[in-house]
């Protein structure tokens, strides 16, 4: 079982940046594809960002294609997810996942371990 916890969360103006990042606890983390899903106030989560188990693919929501990177550092056990250009339609509090396919997904259904969640609040 995968435990993650997310940091890096807070309070930016608009087009500013954030990591934030996601810290798996066990040996096997470099066997899961990670994403990042958001949740903004009475919204569904949805998709933000995935990546594959070695980091060669990757997988972005057109909402923020060209302003979020997602990485892993799997020495570290880690997963991040750079934002630049922050809009205040990015508000939300931010998920990471695991799932332990081969590819990239972006169905909250095809993960199977789930963060706390870090708020993101972007003003305007």
């Amino acid at each position: 079982q995968v435990q993650l916890v997310e940091s890096g969360g807070g309070l930016v103006q608009a087009g500013g940046s954030l990591r934030l990042s996601c810290a798996a606890s066990g040996p096997t983390f470099s066997r899961y594809g990670m994403g990042w899903f958001r949740q903004a106030p009475g919204k569904e989560r949805e998709f933000v960002a995935a990546i594959n188990w070695s980091g060669g693919a990757t997988s972005y929501a057109d909402s923020v294609k060209g302003r979020f990177t997602i990485s892993r550092d799997n020495a570290k056990n880690t997963v991040y997810l750079q934002m630049n250009s922050l809009k205040a339609e990015d508000t939300a509090v931010y998920y990471c996942a695991a799932e332990q396919g081969r590819f990239v997904y972006s169905s909250r259904s095809a993960y199977d371990y789930w963060g706390q969640g870090t708020r993101v609040t972007v003003s305007s």
